[in-house]
């Protein structure tokens, strides 16, 4: 296994990066003509997203082509139509007779205040991740959705460290598949749910990592809306209806809570996808309960494996 979110059979992904801007985006496409069954749960409560009610436990089931992850806040949403543009190239969609339409739903990261405030992910780059989508080994760290994502920023953005993409995989039982990826652009603190270190967090005058949690009292009247956001997909090989996908989805989300401290703030916008690509029998509670735990390595390995941006220091040059 390659221990990322393509060891589900069916599931590609590409990045679309912007150097120079510090933005980008992730796109997770779904091979074959009838897509994922997808499910979603948002926790944060200043979400950007798209399409994202029709993967309520009560819409229509009907697959799903494509997922994005991206840069650029609400701007960021535009490049989901380059994702459309090219799973329609392609001939995959919804057939409604006249047409193809390609089903792709979105979540948004805030990272303008990183780099250049002009340059966001738009359709063109949304093309780009896309076309770029592969099913095999991927780029992690700092790269697509988490060019310019950061984490730990109670005492302000120059405090800072840099975020990432991670994505981590596991076979809980023979034949059973359960991934994740996930786009680390957290307003709290990152840590090693293994050992309890500070992984990533905010940046004493003395170099030390302070606790977000401990910190919060003193700073909570100053907390800015909307500059931060956790996004995450668990994939599968299983197969689950849509409530079962939601249902993952929302198990997912212990695996950010391990993680992530604080997290589902005020000011973050955190969503968890859930994806059933397969046809493997298995129960819905081993594959949500192996999703948070992917899920948790995921956020782990964004951040570990992210470079220092944008004056923003990594985890792997601080030596955690």
């Amino acid at each position: 296994m390659r221990d990322n979110l393509c060891d589900v059979p069916g599931v590609l992904v590409g990045h679309a990066t912007d150097r120079d801007g510090l933005t980008g985006c992730t796109a997770v496409l779904f091979d074959g003509p009838e897509g994922a069954v997808v499910g979603v749960d948002v926790r944060g409560s200043s979400p950007g997203t798209r399409e994202t009610d029709r993967l309520g436990p009560i819409g229509a089931v009907r697959g799903t082509h494509g997922l994005l992850l991206t840069g650029g806040s609400a701007f960021g949403l535009a490049a989901a139509d380059g994702v459309v543009r090219f799973l329609e190239e392609k001939g995959v969609g919804l057939d409604i007779g006249v047409a193809r339409i390609p089903l792709v739903s979105a979540a948004v990261l805030f990272d303008i205040v990183v780099g250049d405030p002009a340059a966001r992910p738009d359709a063109a780059m949304g093309y780009e991740a896309a076309a770029s989508a592969v099913a095999g080994d991927f780029e992690q760290g700092s790269v697509g959705a988490g060019t310019g994502a950061s984490v730990g920023k109670i005492l302000g953005l120059d405090r800072a460290m840099k975020g990432g993409v991670g994505s981590a995989s596991a076979e809980p039982e023979e034949g059973l598949v359960v991934a994740a990826i996930a786009a680390v652009n957290a307003f709290g603190d990152v840590r090693d749910p293994d050992t309890g270190e500070t992984i990533a967090g905010p940046r004493r005058e003395d170099g030390t990592l302070g606790d977000t949690t401990t910190l919060l009292p003193q700073a909570a009247s100053q907390l800015r809306w909307g500059e931060n956001t956790t996004l995450g997909i668990v994939a599968t090989n299983a197969r689950l209806t849509k409530p079962q996908a939601v249902k993952v989805a929302q198990m997912a989300h212990d695996g950010l809570a391990r993680a992530v401290h604080p997290v589902h703030t005020t000011v973050d916008g955190d969503v968890v996808f859930a994806a059933s690509a397969g046809g493997v029998a298995a129960s819905t509670d081993v594959v949500g309960a192996w999703g948070a735990r992917v899920m948790e390595r995921a956020v782990v390995r964004a951040v570990r494996a992210a470079e220092g941006l944008g004056g923003l220091p990594s985890a792997r040059k601080t030596g955690a």
